[in-house]
């Protein structure tokens, strides 16, 4: 009879390596991701290089403002407020030159000229 009834301590045993190996598995893949961008060669260069916020702010003015507003508030695109604690630097390197979001258009700066905006959007 004991073989056909779970007992509690082991049915939450089982709940319990289920929640891990998949919270595991998870962790793997954000790891294979993270990896993969970091040996992007474009991104590896942008982060190794120190940005300038006055530069990056400039560039923003350009190229960024007509739709994220002057002071990055929000109009046609979103607020880009504090934007560098919901998007990692990774994230935000992605979504500048990727152009995935329409529509916003794909944007290619050069490595510093990348370093510098990503160094503005973090002061903001």
């Amino acid at each position: 009879m004991d073989n056909q009834i779970a007992k509690p301590e082991a049915l939450m045993q089982r709940i319990f390596l289920t929640a891990l190996a998949l919270v595991l598995a998870v962790l793997l893949v954000v790891f294979a991701v993270n990896l993969a961008r970091a040996s992007d060669p474009y991104i590896k260069t942008v982060l190794s290089l120190d940005g300038d916020p006055v530069q990056g702010h400039a560039i923003f003015q350009i190229n960024c403002a007509g739709c994220h507003g002057l002071e990055a508030n929000g109009s046609v695109g979103p607020s880009l407020q504090a934007v560098s604690r919901r998007k990692s630097r990774f994230g935000l390197i992605k979504q500048v030159v990727s152009g995935e979001t329409p529509p916003m258009p794909k944007f290619q700066p050069n490595p510093q000229e990348m370093a510098d905006l990503l160094s503005f959007l973090e002061s903001l």
